[in-house]
């Protein structure tokens, strides 16, 4: 039996070809994704041993606003007294913060939040260990910096050049003292580092006399245990203190955790391509059976028992399973190279590092990929052996019962059912609770659907077989007729169609309803002409506030100040702004007041806040700010809240006075006649061409806030696109089948007068009815959850509505009857060549 499926194999090798293309592409996925983490996360953790091979303590300090008044950071007698110790080879303190450099076009280098600046801090030799100068030295005094190596070659810049540098304050302008490579992280990130004088550093980012954190290196024989009960001593007790072990370790953990999520968002890509595989593979393995039915019949005849029929289909399915494993896990490697060789590419420096070939990649491919083609294979097998002889030698093909088909329909329905209940429950329910049952829900559905879609291919190809009569006539009517004669088969077909297109659709709705309501919370709130905010995400500077008041052009400004304050024995987060123009830069509907009473001392108040803390238009309240201090405040306005401001509006004046550092996140300007490349210039000139200063108008607030949605659309439909792939290879499959079982038939339709290109349009069109008819039910089912799953989400966003992306849905269909088309090329020139007379007389 053995050496039939061996055989078999070697005789069919076209048709078994598309199921090792299926299996291939999902074990690719698999052992690639399984390298691919393998090898980042090797490279990572070797990293950060090496980066903290010399550190045997590391001290940070970050107090709170109490303690951050008495020492905002570790001093410099802090450091000191941690040099004196036993043990202490030497000490290296670091102060360090935003600082972006732009390149000779005045952009910014980097992506803003792994833009660092730090301080240059030498040991007793001149050197600082954590950079290697390639070119120049240090910085040796207040006017000077040196570049990372790549933030230099991208900006072309040279030792004694004039380099521009933003921090949180004015650009200023440094000249170069050198060029290094360094392990830092905001580098590996595809960042800049900057590294200025250790006193121009503190003065910058937090308080001179003051740093950040220090790491300790160990003289020859000291424990690094005793070391650190010791300097734990002599730091301030908001200060935290680890080994240089301990910190690689917990570096090494979050590094596992990032790439965890990552490898199990590719790994569910592979799981969703081998599950539309399975009814490709079923698919082969049924039309294999059926063109051996006779072979079949005659092994049971001269004694071949049901087992050893089951097991010669399945030993088959084992070979080619093999033989896909072998290549995916080949593949996959390609792929883990590639996916490595992208990050690169995006600027998302990788560590270097041999490539990690484990053998748990390994052994999963192999088993995923065999198991997924024995399983799919053992339904045909077990059906083949249930073939009775004499009937198989007759041509009498057994077709299902009635009873099997009701059993099969009941099932299906009753999946279904229970399926779309839960998914209901999930979107009243909402949260994560919800989420996970719309998650059960979904599952159960699709299997439903999956079983019930045999049953479905009739009424639903009747409704779409008019339009094919009408336009193609007798080709359109045959093609009509030849879809729904195998409903399994055609089902079975459609479902891998189905399956890609419910996911995508699924996050099409979501993603263009969460769009259209983040478009409605963004732009449609603002009223100003541009929103400025720091690349970085830090706060600006009150100077950045005053520069864009006194900008020509210039009509309202308001900013966006972070702030809070104590009302009734809680605190309540504020913002603080300008009376009278923050009006005119934001949509703030008032409900009861004027928040013109803002300029009069008075504050402004969410009308759910109001509601929740009983506050009303004309009520004194006891407020205290973040520095202890008491006033006697009056609410002057209720208004309707938006995204954009804290639930309390309040003089930002007012609040500047009792904070030490002004959070000012986002400042919205109104221009003179509106939006214009002049008025942005004057902006931009106006706070000294910062280039970590971002002037966004409309189409960029809009482009902020939902580009992150678009980017994993984008980055969905490319992975989805794998499995829109094998459902092609699914159609080729079941035409390939149908020209099969039909060359009688397409014989006697060409000797009565159906010519060749007619043949090849019937075909052709039969692949576009199964096709939409696929994407019909996953567009359905699709928007079904991406309705549910929106629902969800609700509470959290604001004039929340459901909105169908119709260009995409027709898209979709235009595309599944592409994919139709495509499917259908080799099917439908094998049937047109088939010569009349001989396909006559095939029995």
């Amino acid at each position: 039996m053995f050496r039939t499926a061996l055989r078999n194999v070697l005789a069919h090798k076209a048709r078994l070809l598309m199921t090792v293309l299926a299996v291939m592409l999902g074990v690719a996925f698999v052992s690639g994704t399984l390298v691919f983490t393998d090898t980042l996360s090797s490279a990572f953790r070797s990293q950060s041993a090496k980066s903290y091979d010399d550190v045997a303590v590391a001290v940070e300090m970050y107090p709170d606003a109490a303690e951050a008044r008495k020492a905002p950071g570790l001093s410099q007698q802090d450091v000191d007294r941690v040099a004196k110790l036993d043990g202490v080879a030497s000490v290296t303190p670091r102060v360090d913060g935003f600082a972006g450099v732009p390149d000779k076009n005045g952009k910014l280098i980097g992506s803003g939040w792994s833009n660092k600046g730090t301080n240059f801090a030498p040991g007793k030799d001149g050197k600082d260990r954590a950079y290697a100068f390639t070119t120049g030295t240090g910085p040796a005094g207040a006017g000077q910096i040196a570049l990372d190596k790549d933030t230099a070659d991208k900006g072309g810049y040279k030792v004694g050049d004039t380099v521009r540098v933003a921090t949180n304050g004015p650009v200023k302008e440094y000249t170069l003292s050198g060029v290094f490579t360094t392990e830092d992280g905001a580098v590996n990130a595809g960042g800049s580092l900057v590294v200025f004088d250790t006193a121009v550093a503190q003065q910058l980012y937090l308080k001179p006399g003051y740093f950040r954190n220090l790491t300790v290196t160990a003289a020859p024989g000291a424990d690094d245990a005793k070391l650190l009960a010791e300097v734990v001593q002599v730091v301030p007790k908001a200060a935290s203190a680890q080994t240089g072990q301990a910190l690689a370790d917990e570096q090494a953990k979050q590094i596992e955790s990032g790439l965890g999520a990552l490898n199990q968002i590719l790994l569910g890509f592979a799981g969703i391509a081998l599950f539309v595989g399975i009814f490709l593979i079923s698919n082969t393995f049924t039309m294999l059976v059926a063109q051996r039915t006779k072979e079949l019949a005659l092994m049971r005849a001269v004694g071949a028992s049901r087992k050893q029929i089951t097991r010669s289909v399945l030993a088959e399915a084992g070979l080619v399973g093999l033989l896909a494993s072998a290549v995916g896990y080949v593949l996959g490697i390609g792929l883990a190279v590639g996916l490595r060789s992208a990050m690169s590419a995006f600027d998302m420096k990788v560590p270097g590092g041999d490539l990690v070939l484990g053998a748990t990649p390994a052994v999963s491919a192999f088993a995923v990929g065999v198991l997924i083609t024995m399983l799919a294979a053992w339904l045909p097998g077990r059906r083949a052996a249930k073939i009775p002889p004499v009937a198989a030698m007759n041509s009498v093909h057994a077709s299902a019962s009635t009873k099997s088909l009701v059993v099969r329909n009941s099932i299906g329905a009753a999946l279904t059912a229970i399926g779309a209940v839960l998914i209901v429950l999930g979107a009243g329910q909402g949260g994560d609770s919800g989420r996970m049952l719309i998650a059960g829900g979904a599952f159960v559905t699709l299997i439903g659907v999956i079983v019930l879609i045999p049953f479905l291919s009739r009424p639903v190809i009747a409704l779409i077989r008019p339009l094919f009569v009408n336009l193609f006539g007798v080709s359109g009517k045959l093609a009509g007729l030849n879809a729904v004669r195998n409903p399994r088969r055609t089902g079975a077909t459609a479902s891998a169609l189905a399956i890609g297109l419910t996911l995508v659709t699924g996050l099409s709705v979501l993603g263009a309803t969460v769009g259209s309501s983040l478009d409605k919370a963004t732009t449609d709130q603002v009223k100003a002409d541009y929103m400025v905010s720091m690349a970085s995400g830090d706060s600006l500077s009150k100077e950045a506030l005053a520069a864009l008041e006194k900008a020509p052009g210039v009509t309202a400004v308001s900013p966006q100040q972070a702030g809070a304050l104590e009302i009734k024995g809680s605190y309540v987060s504020a913002s603080g702004v300008t009376p009278g123009d923050i009006e005119k830069v934001l949509k703030l509907p008032v409900v009861n007041g004027s928040l013109s009473t803002l300029g009069k001392g008075g504050i402004a108040v969410d009308e759910k806040v109001a509601k929740k803390r009983g506050l009303k238009v004309g009520d004194t309240v006891t407020v205290e700010y973040l520095d202890k201090q008491k006033a006697e405040l009056t609410v002057g306005a209720v208004f309707q809240g938006n995204e954009f401001v804290s639930p309390v509006l309040i003089d930002h004046k007012l609040l500047t006075a009792h904070e030490e550092r002004a959070e000012i996140r986002q400042i919205f300007v109104s221009a003179e006649g509106g939006a214009s490349a002049a008025h942005e210039q004057a902006l931009s000139k106006a706070m000294g061409d910062n280039p970590a200063i971002q002037v966004m108008d409309h189409k960029e607030i809009r482009d902020t806030f939902g580009g992150p949605i678009n980017l994993m659309l984008n980055i969905m439909y490319g992975l989805l696109g794998m499995a829109l792939i094998i459902a092609v290879l699914g159609v080729v499959n079941t035409l390939a089948m149908s020209v099969f079982e039909r060359q009688q038939e397409i014989g006697m339709l060409r000797a009565i007068g159906l010519d060749r290109r007619r043949v090849k349009r019937m075909v052709r069109l039969e692949a576009v009815v199964i096709s939409v008819f696929g994407a019909v039910v996953g567009i359905g089912l699709g928007t079904f959850l991406g309705w549910a799953i929106g629902e969800t989400m609700k509470s959290s966003l604001p004039d929340y509505a459901l909105v169908l992306p119709w260009d995409r849905i027709g898209l979709f269909l235009v595309l599944a009857a592409l994919v139709g088309v495509l499917a259908s090329l080799w099917p439908a020139r094998s049937a047109a060549k088939l010569n009349m007379l001989s396909a006559i007389k095939a029995e």
